[in-house]
């Protein structure tokens, strides 16, 4: 039997959860470190586990195994937990609403990891684990002709994360997923919609869950909302260091300080939209105002703010809530998505009742937000006459500054996402950027509007008023150095 490695050499190397995330560790009772003189080393528990082994050595450039006690490894896992993981934060009262645990909330922690409950609940379990510390939005459970996998949409990319190989673990991957949901596990023929609950750290994790029939079984999407992770991230949050220039933020400002009418921002699913309202009413909020929101689902605390959260199960959509929210006397309103002609119909009336109104569209720039409002059969004029501004939005992926590097392109001197890192869990970006172009209305504008003339004119008219392309300000964050020429050709057409 080989010589055990002794814990004082363990803890001097470096974890390589990169490679090998902490959840599998936990998982498989071995893990990945590098040496000060940058060897990596595989280290297991167990000895007999030649398999695990050389699985290792095909897949990881391993310069060597070693092997650790028990109670080493469990040192090892509380070590890094503890000094990369997720720390509870005093900020946990500022995410709202709060709400109470779910007697049904699975608890996530290390040792569950590496009890001896079945594998497939060790895999449920850790794919939830290793997402909630990479900081993932959303998991992909994908069921192909030969098992199952498992990616996560870090920084609004998917990522692969690991083939499990097995048609039947799968299968009970899904239905453990579904009965955590409270869904049919009968039912495989029709898509399913849920939630559940999970407790990291002492605090409750929401998850929506999206089951859809495929020819190769079941796929899975659980979208993470981890109110506490919003909560740290938007405190002090103010449109600039979303990434907003300077002219976008002032636009911003000055038309967050208007009496009435309405401002929209518009974008994809992910962007930033909500995120953007909150930090915008944030740095404008002024206590004589009556501020009201309605959100699907109320995703941060707002304070000196009435905020409802929808609940379509009791029949309280965003129709109904806006139709309440008007008898309350508000001065400032923010509805979280137009999803319905209903909906808009009742957000253009009250913009034109002496309310600002702050909501979210789903349209691909400023312009395309005249058609999306046009299906929902609103007035030409009552909308022209309405709106206020329109800041259409994306999400640019920031470089890693550890592995990050230069290039000149045309005289330029841009940066390049790396070769990847620890850090950057070896992607070469690390976190987001906001970006945006901001289409302010005035009367020239809104005759055009009204008169439905074409995008064009429109557009040039726009630009005279001092409108800009959303990849001007993209191009200026490139020449920066915050992100690369790569991340705006792929976000901005």
């Amino acid at each position: 039997m080989s010589e055990l490695w002794p814990l004082q050499t363990l803890f001097a190397c470096t974890p390589s959860l990169n490679l090998l995330p902490l959840g599998d560790c936990a998982r498989h009772r071995c893990g990945l470190v590098t040496s000060a003189d940058g060897e990596l080393i595989f280290f297991s528990v167990n000895h007999a586990d030649q398999d695990r082994i050389a699985w290792a050595k095909s897949v990881f450039d391993v310069g060597s195994v070693r092997y650790v006690s028990a109670e080493t490894f469990d040192a090892w896992l509380a070590h890094v937990e503890a000094t990369q993981g997720f720390n509870s934060s005093p900020l946990a009262n500022k995410a709202a609403p709060p709400q109470s645990t779910q007697s049904n909330a699975e608890i996530l922690s290390l040792s569950r990891l590496g009890s001896n409950e079945s594998p497939t609940v060790r895999l449920v379990n850790s794919a939830l684990y290793d997402a909630l510390r990479a900081g993932a939005s959303d998991i992909h459970l994908e069921a192909d002709a030969s098992g199952l996998v498992v990616k996560y949409r870090l920084d609004g990319v998917l990522t692969l994360i690991q083939r499990i190989d097995g048609l039947d673990l799968a299968t009970q991957a899904i239905s453990r997923i579904k009965v955590m949901a409270q869904l049919d596990i009968a039912e495989r023929r029709l898509p399913q919609d849920g939630r559940l609950q999970i407790i990291h750290e002492q605090r409750p994790v929401d998850v929506r869950v999206s089951i859809m029939p495929s020819i190769h079984g079941e796929d899975a999407v659980l979208r993470i909302l981890d109110r506490q992770h919003l909560a740290e991230s938007l405190e002090g949050l103010t449109l600039s260091k979303l990434g907003f220039d300077a002219e976008v933020v002032t636009g911003m400002h000055a038309l967050c300080r208007k009496p009435h009418g309405m401002l929209l921002v518009t974008g994809p699913t992910g962007s930033g939209k909500t995120t953007t309202l909150y930090a915008a009413i944030g740095e404008t909020h002024h206590p004589r105002d009556k501020i009201i929101t309605i959100e699907d689902p109320v995703e941060y605390q707002l304070p000196g703010v009435l905020q409802i959260p929808v609940n379509e199960r009791k029949g309280l959509t965003f129709a109904r809530g806006l139709r309440s929210i008007l008898r309350h006397d508000p001065d400032k309103i923010l509805i979280g998505e137009i999803r319905d002609a209903e909906t808009a119909q009742i957000a253009v009336q009250s913009a034109l009742t002496g309310h600002l109104v702050f909501t979210t569209v789903h349209a691909n720039n400023a312009f395309d937000v005249i058609g999306r409002f046009l299906q929902f059969d609103i007035d030409a004029y009552m909308f022209g006459a309405a709106i206020n501004g329109v800041l259409a939005q994306r999400l640019l992926r920031r470089v890693c500054t550890d592995c990050s590097r230069t290039e000149h392109v045309e005289g330029q001197v841009y940066r390049r996402a790396g070769l990847g890192c620890e850090r950057c869990r070896g992607t070469g970006y690390n976190g987001r950027l906001a970006v945006g172009e901001l289409l302010v209305l005035n009367s020239q504008l809104r005759t055009m509007f009204i008169n439905r003339s074409s995008l064009t004119d429109i557009e040039s008219a726009a630009a005279e008023n001092g409108w800009r392309h959303i990849r001007t300000p993209a191009l200026a964050l490139a020449q920066q150095g915050l992100t690369t020429l790569e991340e705006v050709d792929r976000v901005v057409a």
